[in-house]
């Protein structure tokens, strides 16, 4: 008995938030510390390549130019976006801007190197940013995505310090809005052990590939 085949549909949601990932994941990856300036709205995955003993896994999965597995994945959508603005409204350089926020955070941080960080980054109409984000997010698990939360923090502001200082800013301190927030029970050490326990065991799949033809 033959099993019913049903057709690949193009404009399926999933199909088309699949081909925003996989159009990510084809461009150029650039230093993080030399981005060229640019327009618009969009998606981006950071990739990490250098000797932070918890990160070693992701070093060697991006090392010699492969860039396989980014340490974070994000979004940076125009402002008013989430309010229902009008959708003519201009993007700017929002996600350029964004970018450039995370390598001033990865500069403050005393031990990490900007030069060790590499960036893909795809501007997109807003409607399909935050589909291609998060496949991309469930395909790779990055850690500072998951375990090690609070890279893409802001300062809170003042009078709003009230929070507990983010897994990240205790593993990589030197932000120094962070210093203000409580302490956390952690130790970096205690972090870091975490981080080498979750990257032992690696994402099943590593591919650029997100689409596949039902019945294949």
């Amino acid at each position: 008995m033959t099993g019913k085949v049903i057709p690949f549909n193009p404009l399926d949601k999933k199909n088309l938030g699949a081909s925003v990932a996989e159009a990510l994941l084809s461009k150029e990856a650039h230093p993080l510390s030399d981005l060229p300036v640019f327009e618009g709205a969009g998606i981006y995955a950071i990739y990490y390549t250098g000797d932070f003993s918890a990160y070693q896994p992701i070093s060697r999965l991006n090392s010699d130019g492969k860039f396989l597995l980014p340490i974070y994945v994000g979004k940076a959508v125009p402002a008013g976006a989430r309010m229902g603005a009008n959708q003519e409204l201009a993007a700017g350089k929002v996600l350029h801007k964004r970018l450039k926020e995370h390598a001033e955070s990865i500069k403050a941080a005393e031990n990490l190197n900007i030069e060790d960080f590499h960036c893909r980054f795809l501007v997109v109409d807003d409607i399909w940013i935050p589909l291609g984000e998060s496949l991309i997010i469930a395909r790779f698990t990055p850690v500072w995505n998951s375990l090690i939360d609070g890279f893409g923090n802001h300062n809170p502001g003042k009078g709003r310090h009230a929070g507990m200082r983010p897994r990240w800013d205790v593993l990589h301190p030197g932000r120094a809005w962070a210093l203000s927030l409580a302490e956390r029970p952690e130790t970096a050490a205690q972090i870091a052990q975490d981080a080498e326990t979750y990257l032992r065991v690696l994402p099943a799949c590593l591919s650029a590939q997100f689409i596949e033809a039902e019945g294949e």
